[in-house]
């Protein structure tokens, strides 16, 4: 009985102004999606493309070699800067440290989120979710921070390095060329240290969702039929679970490959793309070249998400 009123009250309209409203979106659906998705659309639209479209056009114009002013004339001697060797090194430099800091986030985040979707229950489920998630609760600058005193010379790592005996190796280490350094804080290895740390949240949750959606059932069978472990991690086990691995990657390699705070305050004096962009920008004042650095990681993420989509990825977002 109450539909057929709802249905009545429609077909003859209300006489107030919300009435009225009201009942037109109801019969046009439409209307009323466009109307609710239409201003974050726009703001999508204007603020972040919006932007993004500015940046791009000002990487193709350049810096007049004298005056020092931008020449907003269309060319590509911005992009050929980047094939200058310096520039070109923080590039390579960049795209290494994030594909080590992944590939090392994954190997690290594997076996946790093992764990995590097949034996963990109850209240140790809450506590792996408090584990991962309590180093995202806290702030990023502290977090950075408090790696610089633990890697320090005079810090606590060095600290239990020499009460270990093992102060000889730590020396050994720190004297290789290119990763080494005068300390773990100022070297690529102590960079790469708080990258795996700080992004490794973003690589175990989708780790370990992906292994969830693998079937008990299916290792089970490959023991019954002779396959070691091994073989079951080689056949069964990692195939089903590689969405997620490259789920995570996306998040470690992406966020690697835009950060300018981790290498500002822990690492060498040589550059990584966010911070030259953010030195072309600021301190130079050469904009062109700071948009044309800013369309490398997106390029670069451009292609590794279209890689990513193929191998079925975002089914484990």
């Amino acid at each position: 009985m109450s539909a057929i009123a709802q249905q009545h009250a429609i077909q003859t309209g209300r006489g107030s102004l919300a009435g009225r409203v009201s009942d037109f979106l109801w019969k046009h659906p439409h209307v009323f999606l466009t109307i609710l998705l239409g201003p974050p659309l726009l703001w999508l639209g204007i603020i972040y493309l919006g932007s993004l479209l500015a940046l791009l056009l000002q990487s193709f114009f350049s810096i007049d070699d004298y005056s020092g002013l931008i020449n907003y004339e269309f060319t590509l001697a911005t992009y050929r800067q980047l094939l200058n060797d310096a520039n070109f090194d923080i590039i390579i430099r960049t795209i290494l440290m994030a594909a080590i800091v992944t590939l090392f986030s994954a190997v690290i985040a594997f076996p946790i989120a093992y764990y995590a979707a097949r034996y963990a229950r109850g209240k140790w489920k809450v506590i792996f979710y408090l584990g991962v998630m309590l180093p995202l609760w806290s702030s990023y600058l502290v977090k950075i921070y408090a790696w610089k005193l633990i890697l320090a010379k005079e810090g606590i790592l060095t600290w239990l390095v020499t009460k270990l005996n093992l102060l000889w190796l730590l020396d050994a280490w720190l004297s290789l060329p290119v990763i080494g350094g005068n300390s773990l804080s100022v070297s690529y290895t102590g960079t790469f240290i708080v990258f795996v740390y700080v992004w490794m949240p973003f690589m175990i949750l989708p780790i370990q969702a992906a292994l969830e959606r693998v079937p008990t059932n299916l290792i089970e069978a490959s023991s019954d039929l002779g396959g070691t472990p091994q073989q079951t991690f080689r056949h069964v086990l990692f195939p089903l679970a590689l969405p997620g691995i490259v789920a995570g990657s996306i998040f470690t390699f992406s966020l690697t490959l835009g950060d300018y705070i981790i290498p500002q305050i822990i690492g060498s004096s040589r550059l990584f793309i966010g911070q030259a962009v953010y030195a072309q920008q600021g301190t130079a004042g050469n904009i062109p070249l700071a948009a044309a650095f800013t369309v490398v990681p997106i390029v670069i993420m451009g292609l590794y998400l279209w890689m990513a989509r193929r191998m079925g990825a975002f089914d484990a977002l």
